[in-house]
């Protein structure tokens, strides 16, 4: 019976680290560039009471006797699915439609990658991100740009006051990883790369397998209300069955500790 207490308890607690990971989801359902989060779990050791083909008086039993310990969280990890676009009127809002990471340069001078495409000029005109990381490579606007247009590919164009030809400031290139899930999450929708994700690969917009710019877009949250509400629904029925488990079991334990002869 103090098996079925630490079983049931180990299933409690993955249910409550679900409804948590579910609560953030949740939570950054409108948060530009957001990626959820899923879980894994997996099954703990087995106590064998007796193995599958021991020998018996009348030959080998055909299955065994395995009591499991419960269960552990192994992974929570992002899921790097295509968000919805929405239109805004900043031609600094960028969103990537395919894979990839914009690039940044967090004032330690290490990288960090996003696929927040919120994009604003500084004092100096450096386009930099809404904390004020400086897009890598760096890109800088001419204080009399009338027109900022941004290509598929990543060039950026700037049509300044007097001339009629728009003169190319600088290219964006973005960043992809073998492993994406493998990243690091820094908070303010930052990833750091890893040993499990790989060094990233850059390169041009739209070549090698990298997705191309949409200027004038931002991608939304990829976290699907339905599916989260029904995850927890699951999660709570989960949790209250794991405690009636343990409930049960300990009037059981109640019951055998009462009995008199």
């Amino acid at each position: 019976m103090i098996r079925a207490l630490s079983v049931a308890s180990t299933g409690m607690a993955a249910q409550q680290l679900t409804v948590e990971v579910i609560a953030n989801n949740l939570a950054n359902v409108s948060t530009t560039g957001f990626k959820k989060s899923a879980w894994n779990f997996q099954d703990l050791l087995y106590h064998t009471v007796r193995a599958a083909g021991t020998t018996t008086d009348v030959g080998t039993t055909p299955v065994g006797i395995q009591l499991g310990s419960g269960v552990r969280a192994v992974s929570v990890h992002r899921s790097f699915k295509q968000g919805d676009f929405r239109e805004t009127d900043s031609p600094l809002d960028l969103a990537i439609e395919g894979e990839g990471f914009f690039q940044v340069s967090l004032p330690d001078g290490t990288s960090a990658y996003t696929r927040t495409g919120s994009f604003k000029m500084d004092s100096e005109g450096n386009v930099v991100t809404s904390e004020g990381y400086p897009i890598l490579p760096n890109i800088s606007v001419p204080a009399n740009t009338q027109t900022l247009t941004v290509g598929a590919s990543g060039d950026v164009s700037a049509l300044t006051a007097g001339s009629t030809t728009a003169t190319v400031v600088g290219t964006i290139e973005l960043a992809r990883f073998i492993n994406p899930a493998g990243l690091n999450s820094l908070g303010k929708n930052l990833y750091q790369e890893t040993a499990a994700s790989s060094s990233p690969t850059t390169g041009t917009p739209g070549l090698d397998g990298l997705g191309t710019l949409l200027q004038g877009a931002l991608e939304g949250s990829n976290v699907n209300i339905a599916e989260e509400m029904v995850s927890m629904i699951v999660a709570q029925r989960a949790y209250e069955l794991n405690s009636k488990a343990i409930q049960t079991s300990d009037e059981m334990m109640g019951i055998a500790n009462n009995l008199k002869r």
